[in-house]
């Protein structure tokens, strides 16, 4: 039982899920070759957009044949795009275990009004994926950022499926490895693994993908934001750094700067190792104290970077209520900052361990949480 505050403190007490902490080193001065004042549309402007794809895809192995845009309103509007655009030539599956999946099902059956399925987990547990039809078009998120679940692989998707896959990965793209050939349209934005800036969102399509868009005009008007063809044809410049509208040439900068940051941490698998060893910081905890349980009970569907956890001890009164406390306490002390579990999530704690996160911070936030429990415990 913890009765004194610890004695080491996290260097950096930001663990929110999103946005989320940059890299220890980040500093403003990182931002100073920003192209502020310019044309994003100059030569100059368009060759760091580019950087962006290129850079992308090479840390996370995107195939060369797969299509990379760059486009607004971060991950929900890069999703909102794909839905609109590629959706209705066929029945949908809609598959959600977590707050923001629940959103894709209400804009596809509300919005859209198209004919799909259905299939939903309840929070800490994902929808069994050999069971869906892949002859539809399939909608789901491969790590659920507010119920600390993921897609343990892709091995449940058919290689030669008819429908297509739109996946959410935001939470998921540099944290785990995702399997591109599964995948036909993947969105993911800035704010996230890599501790960018807000309100840009990426857009990443396979060749199957693409054909749908040719070939394929839904029933319903499409707002400009949202069009990714012309005259029956993808406007490519939207995947080579021409953006539909006006970025913020500051966030591409810093966005340049987190993927230059990863290079250094060994690509992918350094990033994948550094999400893990974040992680399990909190699995020892969790082992070693019978109050507390991972959200997600199964190891296999594991969030490692969204880490969600609830508390079990027979005093606690009111949980919701619990928990809250004891993040106050947190926050108060500045130790962590925002990992109130999400509002629409059961009570617990959301403690985000991508891999801009040190895993020495993660392990001087334990003590602490003991010593928070234990505090409130006692207040009751």
């Amino acid at each position: 039982m913890a009765t004194t505050t610890p004695a080491t403190r996290p260097a950096n007490p930001r663990f929110s899920s999103g946005p989320c902490a940059k890299p220890a080193s980040w500093t403003l001065n990182d931002l100073a070759d920003a192209s502020l004042g310019r044309s994003h549309r100059a030569a100059v402007g368009k060759a760091k957009l580019k950087a962006a794809i290129e850079n992308t895809r090479e840390i996370l192995g995107i195939p060369t044949d797969y299509k990379i845009g760059i486009v607004p309103a971060s991950d929900t509007g890069a999703m909102e795009m794909a839905m609109w655009s590629l959706l209705g030539e066929r029945p949908a599956e809609m598959v959600a275990w977590e707050s923001f999946g629940a959103g894709w099902v209400t804009d596809v059956l509300k919005q859209l009004k198209i004919e799909a399925n259905v299939r939903t987990a309840e929070y800490g547990e994902i929808v069994d994926m050999t069971a869906v039809d892949y002859n539809k078009d399939v909608v789901f998120t491969w790590n659920g950022t507010t119920s600390g679940v993921r897609m343990p692989n892709g091995d449940a998707i058919p290689a030669d499926r008819e429908g297509l896959t739109i996946c959410d990965a935001t939470s998921a793209a540099f944290a785990m490895d995702l399997p591109w050939d599964k995948l036909d349209v993947t969105t993911f934005s800035w704010q996230k693994v890599l501790g960018g800036e807000a309100a840009h969102g990426m857009l990443i399509l396979s060749p199957r993908a693409v054909e749908r868009l040719e070939n394929y005009t839904p029933s319903w008007p499409l707002p400009k934001i949202f069009r990714l063809t012309k005259g029956g044809k993808l406007i490519d410049g939207i995947f080579s750094g021409e953006t539909i509208n006006t970025p913020s040439m500051l966030c591409v900068e810093d966005y340049l700067v987190a993927l230059e940051w990863s290079k250094k941490q060994g690509g992918l698998k350094g990033l994948i190792a550094r999400a893990d060893a974040n992680t399990a910081e909190i699995s020892k905890f969790v082992e070693t104290h019978d109050w507390i349980e991972f959200l997600a009970a199964d190891p296999a569907i594991r969030s490692t970077t969204s880490v969600c956890v609830k508390f079990t001890d027979a005093r606690i009164k009111d949980g919701a209520v619990f928990a809250k406390a004891v993040a106050k306490r947190l926050e108060n002390e500045g130790v962590a900052l925002d990992i109130g579990a999400y509002r629409d999530a059961p009570a617990g704690l959301r403690i985000w361990c991508g891999g801009t996160i040190e895993a020495s911070d993660v392990a001087a936030l334990m003590p602490w949480l003991d010593w928070a429990f234990n505090a409130e415990i006692a207040a009751q």
